[in-house]
């Protein structure tokens, strides 16, 4: 069936992290559709919290693109899926447009790689605080540092007088790239924040009236017309979804809560496509995995922060113990801590977990892990056979105790391949790590 639109795009990128992408991309996402285009938001790189976001402002699913994880024709066929029914397809960038890792051309994971992919136009936003005449040289910078990059326009954020704008609109003309937002510093809406980025939108109890705030700012602050006009055609492939991780089992029981939410919308949405079956349960609301499905997985989120609930929630954790007696059950980062014998949160109190691996993690002692990591499986798991190679990434701030000793579940290397050596944890049918996987390798 041929799609009602012929659907445009554009990356919302930025020189650097704290610029304001966020707050403008849910600006214009959230204005645009109260005017009621159909529009569908992605996230550049490997993000779990913005995508959430981006799908309370749009009414539509959030998607990842991530030219380091995924392979091209990966990139090409979740676009191309999301693009479908949509008028305007909008991504976010992380950190700044160019940063990325050195790998191949094309596979840095940077916010550029993904505009030349699809021939998305840039609107680059500068958070101008502090300057005047210099953004234009920042700007000059931008439009000539990588040929497979186009800048349509530019979004001034937290300028500070009438002056301010005269100025920079002065400085920024005879570049001829448009300006196409000036927004306030005291206009920006701030979103409440913890360790590992934003609060997750579903704890954001304000979070429909935050909306609603923020399409006002995008009404009154952005051209909304002309950054719509800025966008250009997509170019897109069919591409294929062959490398999306398996399924793991036809009947798939999935922890999904505050605790356990950190799940890749494209990695649900493959399952399904194949004819994998998702049964959600809530550990925090003392639920355990369906006896009848095939694997338990329990995602990342924030185990530390619910640590006391989990460890008295007598059903979850007898439930999830009789479960991995006789089928598989896996968990990545916060499902990972969530599988071993203790979790010691922050204020350095130490909980008892299920105790299916050996593992003791602490928040006591924070260390932050960050990174692209290629995993080399040592057995087989619900992430794939012995052998193969799923690419992905770690954020987190825990640190191990002990892992005891259980066997690793893989071999890592980080984005440039260099080898981390074994790391995660099997035993029997349970595995886990702190390694969050996006796709094949």
């Amino acid at each position: 069936m041929n799609a009602p639109y012929a659907p445009r795009g554009l990356l919302i990128a930025a020189p650097r992290s704290g610029s304001g992408k966020t707050t403008i991309t849910l600006a214009l996402l959230a204005a645009l559709a109260r005017r009621g285009v159909a529009v569908r938001a992605a996230k550049s790189g490997p993000d779990y919290i913005d995508p959430a976001f981006h799908a309370a402002a749009t009414g539509r699913p959030g998607l990842n693109l991530d030219s380091w994880a995924m392979p091209p024709a990966l990139v090409d066929h979740l676009a191309s899926t999301a693009a479908q029914g949509a008028e305007l397809l909008v991504a976010e960038g992380a950190m700044g447009l160019f940063d990325g890792v050195a790998t191949e051309p094309g596979r840095t994971g940077a916010g550029a790689d993904i505009a030349a992919r699809l021939g998305l136009p840039v609107l680059l936003v500068l958070d101008v605080s502090g300057q005047s005449q210099t953004a234009a040289a920042v700007l000059r910078g931008f439009l000539t540092h990588d040929p497979r990059v186009r800048i349509a326009g530019v979004v001034l954020n937290k300028l500070g007088s009438e002056r301010h704008i005269r100025m920079i609109r002065e400085a920024v003309a005879p570049l001829g790239v448009p300006i196409l937002g000036t927004v306030p510093r005291e206009a920006t809406i701030v979103l409440p924040e913890r360790h590992l980025g934003l609060v997750q939108a579903g704890e954001t109890d304000d979070l429909a009236a935050r909306l609603e705030a923020l399409a006002d700012l995008g009404e009154r602050h952005l051209d909304l017309d002309g950054i719509r006009a800025a966008a250009g055609p997509l170019g897109l492939a069919a591409g294929d979804a062959n490398a999306l991780i398996a399924p793991p089992g036809q009947r798939i029981a999935l922890a999904q809560d505050a605790a356990f939410s950190f799940m890749y919308g494209h990695l649900l949405a493959g399952w399904r496509a194949l004819g994998a079956e998702i049964h959600p349960f809530s550990p925090l609301a003392d639920e355990a995995p369906d006896p009848s499905c095939d694997v338990c997985w329990l995602p990342g989120g924030y185990p530390e922060l619910h640590a006391g609930r989990l460890a008295t929630a007598a059903r979850f954790l007898e439930g999830t113990r009789r479960f991995a007696q006789s089928k598989p059950v896996h968990g990545e980062c916060g499902g990972y801590m969530a599988l071993g014998r203790a979790l010691t949160d922050a204020d350095g109190t130490t909980h008892a977990m299920l105790g299916l691996l050996d593992l003791e993690t602490s928040f006591a002692r924070r260390k932050m892990n960050l990174g692209y990591r290629a995993a080399r499986l040592l057995a087989p798991s619900p992430l794939g056979a012995t052998g193969e190679t799923v690419r992905g990434h770690e954020f987190h701030y825990a640190t191990v105790v002990t892992r005891g000793g259980d066997a690793p579940l893989a071999e890592l290397s980080d984005a440039e391949g260099r080898p981390l050596g074994p790391a995660g944890s099997r035993r029997g049918s349970v595995t886990g790590g702190f390694f969050h996987a996006i796709a094949r390798g």
